[in-house]
């Protein structure tokens, strides 16, 4: 493994394939996606933008591997009856200049978004005003072969990797958490068997896309709720990758359980997850990603140096400065000016306010406007809330029928 000392410097995964420098714009749930699960040229547009500005990695986020549970109905849906040609025009577009760029793939699971979904994660729960029902062991076997077909379309329309999402509270986040996950099969109890279901999609992708495709994924350091996922749990859970074929381990935090606070909203200074990325760092090989936090280039640099972590996640700063990569390797000032919301009526912000605003200033780069972007907290609130609803009428009369036929499986 290629040790850290730049963010200039390459990175060569175990599976071989380099990454040109240590910058990735970590997976945000663009909603750019045409509320039927297909790309868009605003979509293309967007990462073509951060590949432009000297990005190594781009990862789009919550791209489904099923749309009957979707995060959201702006969400990509790599199944069979994608648009092929669109999805390769997406990846082209996204991987010039040497860029990689990976679909996250997933499922929300139990936080599935119900105006069109009946969330269902790995045991039924109900917890004040959340509930869910549970997967039936048939339908968790059936996972593997749905992250593999999603890879495989993603490999055949020219994404460079994949990353599996088993963070922020979503399908295989709820697996690895005890709040959860209460089933008393091969998938429920200890640690090792709340990481069974992920070991075995790893193994089925890598089946299907071969040795020299690259797969990540993304994993909490922990779930930061009472019950949840924790450190403890989540460095046991490093150790079980690490006998895995992964190429890339992210490492993030939290969750989007309802009243969660969110790690992107808070008022820390620096980076959130180096000292758990330290205690990784001791047992696994894999190449690590750290995303949170970061603000600075000193952060970035500074981190880089050390001994744990390969490279360094960003978010929220790519949507401030798409070309913030190229700013950073070519040592320009710090020029990120990170937002300072006013809250009339809120003692802080609207739950999901913060994300709303960021997600139509994505709308904006993806439309070349963001020069233009002036929403407040609230506009933005209100445009990305109407957006949703109209998307919604689209998703449900694209997918009413799939939602027949999971219904019908349990």
């Amino acid at each position: 493994m290629i040790k850290a000392t730049d963010a200039s410097q390459p990175l060569q995964l175990p599976c071989g394939a380099v990454l040109k420098n240590r910058f990735v714009k970590s997976a945000m749930s663009d909603s750019l996606a045409d509320g039927e699960g297909g790309s868009t040229d605003a979509q293309a547009r967007l990462y073509e933008r951060w590949a432009e500005g000297d990005v190594g990695l781009s990862i789009i986020g919550e791209v489904q591997i099923d749309p009957c549970f979707p995060e959201k109905p702006g969400n990509l849906v790599l199944s069979a009856d994608s648009n092929l040609q669109s999805l390769h025009s997406l990846a082209s577009r996204a991987a010039i200049n040497g860029a990689h760029i990976w679909p996250q793939l997933g499922q929300a699971g139990g936080l599935s978004h119900l105006p069109i979904s009946q969330p269902k994660g790995p045991s039924s729960l109900k917890i004040g005003s959340f509930q869910c029902a549970g997967m039936s062991k048939a339908e968790v076997t059936q996972l593997p072969d749905m992250y593999a077909s999603a890879a495989l379309i993603a490999k055949n329309t020219a994404f460079t990797g994949i990353q599996i999402h088993a963070g922020h509270g979503f399908l295989l986040s709820q697996f690895l958490s005890p709040l959860f996950n209460h089933r008393q099969d091969q998938y429920g109890g200890s640690i090792e068997a709340r990481c069974t279901i992920i070991v075995e999609i790893i193994a089925k992708v890598r089946s299907v896309v071969g040795s020299s495709f690259p797969i990540g994924i993304k994993i909490n350091s922990s779930d930061q709720l009472e019950g949840g996922l924790t450190q403890d749990d989540a460095l046991k859970a490093i150790g079980i990758l690490d006998q895995t074929s992964i190429d890339l381990i992210e490492i993030s935090g939290g969750s989007y359980f309802p009243g969660a606070k969110s790690s992107s909203d808070g008022t820390t200074s620096g980076p959130y997850f180096i000292e758990f990325a330290q205690q990784a760092r001791n047992l696994t090989r894999i190449p690590l990603v750290v995303t949170g936090g970061f603000k600075t280039r000193e952060q970035v640099l500074e981190t880089l140096a050390g001994d744990a972590v390969d490279m360094v996640g960003l978010g929220r700063a790519f949507v401030l400065n798409p070309e913030l990569a190229s700013d950073w390797l070519f040592r320009k000032p710090d020029t990120l000016d990170f937002p300072r919301f006013d809250f009339p009526r809120f003692e802080s912000p609207p739950q999901g306010g913060i994300t709303a605003w960021y997600t139509m200033r994505l709308t904006a780069l993806a439309n070349d406007s963001e020069r233009n972007f002036d929403l407040d907290l609230l506009s933005a609130i209100g445009l990305y809330e109407e957006r949703d609803n109209d998307r919604c009428v689209k998703w449900k009369n694209k997918f009413s029928d799939s939602q027949l036929a999971t219904d019908s499986v349990s």
